[in-house]
């Protein structure tokens, strides 16, 4: 993918300097809630809805976009250990987190600082993209850019699965969260982009999200 990595150690992706971005929680002083309040949700119930829809295989190369904290992206590396997984993110206090979390669990991943429109990897470099809750932190603006990134470091004939809020109509949505932050125009956005298939391959009501759909979309 680029450049050198240590075993579970951060790389920084210098990616045209310092930008603005959306902090997980809204606020960085609210970064050390972002598990506990996660595990409280049930938000790695949807995520586990993920995984199990992109069913990963030995050799390779995954990339989470908007990784966080990291949950995702070490139960990535959990259930394919034979897989490169990297994960990217804005965030160096989030990704500081993830580095030791995959450090305890003596996972190995890789960890880049960048953002999903200007992604620091070559052209058909990566087999997977995850992309979990992060699509409504990307200003409006700038989700064409995001998803052409996305469509640009994937092999052919590979893959992203993404959830996020909204979806499946969008309309109705009774859930305040889902009102604010739902991305209703995603199979467009996606299509726009470039991939060749769209599908939205399930949707439910979560009690406190609100309204989410997953998606899947392939070269």
């Amino acid at each position: 993918m680029g450049g050198t990595t240590g075993s579970t150690g951060t790389r920084t992706a210098v990616t045209g300097g310092e930008r603005d971005f959306l902090p997980g929680m809204r606020h960085a002083w609210l970064l050390p809630l972002y598990d506990p309040l996660n595990r409280l949700l049930g938000v790695r119930r949807i995520r586990r809805q993920l995984l199990d829809q992109a069913g990963l295989r030995p050799g390779q190369r995954v990339l989470e976009i908007g990784c966080g904290t990291g949950d995702l992206l070490l139960a990535a590396k959990r259930d394919q250990p034979a897989a490169v997984v990297v994960g990217l993110d804005p965030d160096l206090a989030a990704l500081a987190r993830a580095h030791r979390k995959a450090r305890r669990r003596g996972l190995t991943v890789q960890l880049d600082r960048g953002h999903a429109e200007e992604l620091p990897y070559a052209d058909d470099s990566v087999d997977v993209v995850l992309s979990s809750f992060m699509l409504h932190h990307v200003p409006d603006g700038e989700r064409d850019a995001a998803m052409r990134e996305v469509l640009r470091v994937l092999r052919p004939g590979g893959a992203l699965h993404l959830v996020d809020v909204g979806g499946s109509g969008g309309s109705g949505h009774r859930h305040r969260f889902t009102r604010e932050h739902a991305v209703d125009d995603v199979p467009d956005l996606l299509r726009r982009a470039g991939f060749a298939e769209v599908v939205e391959t399930g949707s439910d009501v979560h009690r406190w999200v609100g309204r989410y759909t997953l998606y899947r979309a392939t070269t």
